[in-house]
């Protein structure tokens, strides 16, 4: 199951308290006081971790507590402390705080850390109020309490190349064909539920990450379909490839679904609409396939590859060309920041 938005509440360890001790031992009257202080609360920290695709285990796990630290001791000893709650989420986390909705930290490197809570400072012991005038303190501090708070965590894959299309497109079959990713493959609509990453070798030890969402539909920057709820996917990726269905089996022209998806990137907003993109003519082992070929070369602007995901046809053009765009892309500046 693929979750990519969730809540959690988060609450750092409380410091320890302080120690109220007095030394005692043979030959030394009046020893004064050895309270030790407490030690500080644990932690909580998130990491991005490279090996978790998904926030689901947060489903089954909402309260993330970090331990407490350990109170002062006699003849100053001061009390542990506690080891910080470290976290794992996945590459491409946005972290922020659910009451105000304030981005906290975007965790999209991997090993990048951001502390969510910290801990309680651990209270003085009673050797710290010894004075001229007060050489017997009975009193020491609590520890501090930790931070706590309601975090909302929300997951924006990183990929370099973002799959969009009408449903029964054929990005499914597509990525499959060009990566090891298995995604479900039918013969009716809306197969994919939830994104899917692939790693595409493309020669020369060139590797580029490829990332297949939901088909689009028309409505979907509202809420129709499944197109909303995974559209953020793609607001990371370097360059898109538009997937059409060149034989129109859903009867929708190619030209047609071009405009649709275009429209609903450029409705969507977060400068999808002025991402580098590709066109992809799919299906052409099909009758009539390649009679819109020409119709699409003459009103589109960008290139359009004829290809067929079922045989393979086309493929090593198309990975050439993706290859290329997104090169050009990582020399022009760092991916799309998180909105």
């Amino acid at each position: 199951m693929f979750i990519d938005e969730t809540t959690v509440y988060v609450r750092a360890g409380k410091g320890g308290n302080g120690c109220v001790s007095f030394r005692r031992e043979k030959f030394v009257p009046r020893g004064g006081p050895d309270g030790g202080d407490g030690g500080k609360g644990g932690d909580v920290v998130l990491v991005a971790d490279p090996a978790i695709d998904t926030l689901l285990d947060f489903t089954y796990r909402r309260h993330l507590f970090a331990k407490n630290g350990a109170p002062g001791q006699g003849k100053n000893k001061t009390g542990a402390s506690a080891d910080d709650l470290i976290v794992p989420v996945p590459v491409g986390t946005l972290v922020h705080d659910a009451e105000t909705g304030l981005l906290l930290r975007d965790l999209d490197q991997p090993g990048v850390r951001a502390c969510v809570a910290r801990g309680g400072k651990g209270g003085r012991g009673n050797k710290h109020f010894a004075s001229s005038t007060n050489r017997v303190p009975r009193e020491a501090e609590d520890g501090e309490p930790g931070q706590e708070r309601t975090l909302r965590l929300e997951l924006k894959l990183l990929a370099d190349v973002g799959l969009v299309g009408l449903p029964n497109a054929g990005k499914s079959t597509l990525i499959s064909r060009i990566s090891r990713a298995r995604p479900k493959v039918a013969g009716y609509p809306f197969t994919t539920r939830e994104p899917c990453l692939g790693i595409v070798e493309v020669g020369d030890w060139r590797r580029i990450v490829v990332a297949d969402i939901p088909g689009l539909i028309e409505g979907a920057h509202e809420g129709h379909g499944l197109g909303i709820e995974f559209l953020r996917h793609i607001e990371r990726t370097r360059v898109l490839l538009l997937v059409l269905d060149a034989a129109g089996v859903d009867g929708t022209p190619p030209l047609d679904a071009y405009q649709t998806l275009r429209e609903e990137l450029a409705l969507y907003g977060h400068e999808l609409p002025r991402r580098p993109h590709l066109v992809a003519a799919n299906k052409i082992d099909l009758p009539d396939a390649r009679d819109a070929l020409d119709e699409l070369g003459a009103a589109l602007d960008v290139p359009v590859f004829p290809i067929s995901a079922v045989t393979g046809e086309g493929i090593p053009s198309l990975l050439a060309a993706l290859a290329d765009a997104v090169r050009q892309a990582r020399e022009e500046g760092e991916p799309p920041a998180a909105s």
